[in-house]
């Protein structure tokens, strides 16, 4: 696990200094060796650059950039049946010098070009610039587990791991994207391609950018869609659909086990780590290390689930219990971590379990990616029985066309009536939609599309779903949180948060031999995670795992109340919001004060506030 850097300047003012300045941003992701490439061309520079984590091949044969024959790479991430295809690649007289990935993906592409990411099993973004074709290669993994992002402006093209590393370049400039803040606003989160800032972006997962270096032009191509696979329908009985599935976790998990250094997962207590856990422990000699995180507060704490998940399988197991003053360490660093404003305040738990695990180990891995793959959050079925009433209504488009062209709500927004009000706001952006994914995002929204108008004075920006209408309510929907919420969300959130720590995570359930085998299952076999469940129980009493779900939080809101209020007096005091000129004034002065009597949505001043703690860390 890495970072990455690159630069390509048109105007020729590149230089080896500023070159290991910008990737010195990212020493976090890579503080054991560090590497700078600096090419002149006649109408051009390019430069590479690399922090390297070393998980595999800790010698320097391992170092990047690394050449090969007219091939430059630098990359980031992990691709996990590298000794296979390098089985493959010997048969047509590729020779090896180093025990590493890189080595096995540089000369991967030498050989098949842009197919050899069929290949490829893991996560993974990276770079190659190919003196010979006069082009730069960009590559990001299929469901976006590592970042990359991009900025093209005039005569510079840039690329990174993190958004943070072209802060240093002069030509780099720092204007908020309006859209994108309003996409934060919505979901707590940027959907990608969009980033905060105009003329940056995220290559979206699954999706490769070649950039042509002679007319300094870039296009985008996709790779692999998930959709695809669910367009396929499994003949498999249950029975055998179990089975195989067990193969290919085991497949997938044990790959996610070969490493150079010790090795650990997450264990909440839920499903999905818990089956990460229960099979590598039955397949390992040793006892597996497991980290959870605790919370005295019991509407939130599955910390004792974990204990006795932990000592049923004899892991070497331990647990931290989440103080304030954990909160109160972390939460200012998290604008400087998160490169972009995130509004997910979980990241404060993954920022603990991640700086917990990393005092026994460099790798550990998670239970990421098992609801969106598995239809495991309940909001799916009880939101496709809310669809289908809204569906059924006689009258739904000329009820939504009415609802569009009505300038207020038919009733002010007051203390009493708050409630009432959001569930208005939430039904009529709901029925501008017809399919059930936008439907369904619009419904989870943090703030509206009339609030975000109002605290962005009349600014909105949406990014559509589409998704094939041969595809069941059900799987749109968790297809829609596959491609947003898990990408630009979860993997983000832990991908951060450890990275900032140097702890590299790995998400053995987000294999694509996963993903794609259970794509094509019957609904019936994958809903509420039966499939997985029953796998499960096969390791572990079904009594220690079947529970109600609990989400990843914390009780930020209470502390905001109390000890942590100084944040919002800091941060969302009248002088700074009227300075910045960004937020609505009156709009903020409302949100505060329904906060503060406990009458408002409290994910609406989290996600508030950690755009302004973010904004005065990185623009201001």
């Amino acid at each position: 696990m890495c970072g990455i850097v690159g630069v390509v300047d048109y105007s020729k003012n590149l230089n080896s200094q500023l070159l290991k300045t910008m990737n010195e941003n990212l020493h976090s992701r890579g503080p054991d060796d560090s590497g700078v490439e600096v090419f002149d061309k006649d109408h051009f520079s390019i430069g590479l650059a690399h922090k390297r984590l070393s998980i595999l091949d800790l010698s320097s044969l391992g170092h990047q950039p690394m050449k090969y024959e007219h091939l430059w790479i630098t990359y980031n991430g992990e691709v996990y049946n590298f000794e296979e295809i390098k089985i493959e690649l010997k048969e047509f007289g590729y020779q090896f010098v180093s025990h590493s990935d890189t080595e096995v993906i540089i000369k991967a592409y030498h050989k098949w070009g842009i197919k050899c990411v069929d290949k490829f099993r893991g996560m993974f973004a990276f770079a190659i610039y190919d003196t010979k074709e006069n082009k730069v290669l960009l590559l990001r993994d299929r469901v976006g587990v590592k970042p990359l992002y991009f900025y093209n402006k005039d005569d510079i093209f840039l690329f990174s791991s993190e958004i943070k590393a072209f802060y240093p370049h002069p030509k780099f400039e720092k204007n908020i994207d309006k859209d994108s803040l309003s996409l934060y606003l919505q979901f707590g989160y940027i959907q990608a391609p969009k980033s905060i800032y105009k003329n940056c972006h995220k290559l979206l997962p699954s999706h490769y950018l070649e950039f042509d270096l002679s007319k300094n032009k870039y296009t985008v191509e996709k790779y692999w869609d998930v959709i695809d696979h669910y367009k396929e329908k499994s003949n498999n009985s249950y029975e055998e659909a179990k089975k195989e599935l067990e193969e290919i976790l085991l497949d997938s998990f044990n790959l996610r086990m070969v490493s150079d250094v010790p090795v650990g997962t997450f264990l909440s207590g839920g499903i999905d780590s818990s089956l990460v856990t229960a099979i590598l422990q039955k397949h390992s000699e040793n006892p597996i290390k497991t980290f959870t995180i605790g919370f005295d507060d019991e509407d939130y704490n599955e910390a004792p689930f974990a204990k006795e998940i932990a000592k049923y399988l004899g892991t070497e197991h331990t647990e931290h219990y989440c103080s304030k003053k954990d909160v109160m360490e972390i939460i200012p660093k998290l604008p400087i971590t998160y490169d972009e404003p995130f509004g997910d305040s979980s990241a404060i738990p993954t920022t603990l379990v991640s700086q917990v695990a990393k005092e026994k180990v460099s790798v550990v891995l998670s239970g990421d990616g098992g609801d969106e793959v598995f239809c495991g959050y309940l909001s799916y079925e009880s939101f496709e029985k809310r669809f289908n009433k809204i569906d059924a209504l006689p009258l739904k488009d000329t009820i939504a066309g009415l609802l569009k062209i009505v300038p207020d709500p038919i009733f002010k927004l007051e203390d009493w009536n708050e409630r009432y009000y959001l569930k208005y706001l939430k039904l009529k952006n709901t029925l501008e939609h017809k399919d059930i994914s936008n439907m369904f995002k619009v419904a989870n929204s943090v703030f509206t599309i009339d609030e975000v108008k109002k605290v962005l004075n009349g600014s909105y920006y949406y990014i559509e779903d589409k998704i094939n209408d041969n595809i069941c309510d059900l799987e749109k929907m968790m297809i829609s949180d596959f491609k947003g919420y898990l990408a630009d969300d979860i993997l983000v959130k832990v991908d951060r948060a450890s990275m900032g720590i140097s702890l590299e995570t790995r998400e053995p359930l987000l294999d694509n031999k996963i993903i794609e085998f259970v794509a094509k299952l019957p609904i019936e076999y994958k809903k509420e995670k039966r499939i997985l469940k029953d796998i499960l129980s096969d390791y572990i009493p079904k009594e220690l795992f079947i529970r109600k779900k609990t989400g990843f939080g914390i009780p930020i809101n209470k502390w905001l109340r109390n000890e942590l209020k100084y944040l919002i007096d800091e941060h969302l005091n009248d002088k700074i919001i009227k300075n910045d000129a960004i937020f609505d004034l009156e709009y903020i002065r409302k949100l505060k004060y329904r906060f503060f009597n406990n009458k408002n949505d409290d994910r609406k001043i989290w996600t508030i506030l950690m755009f302004q703690m973010w904004y005065r860390e990185n623009v201001k």
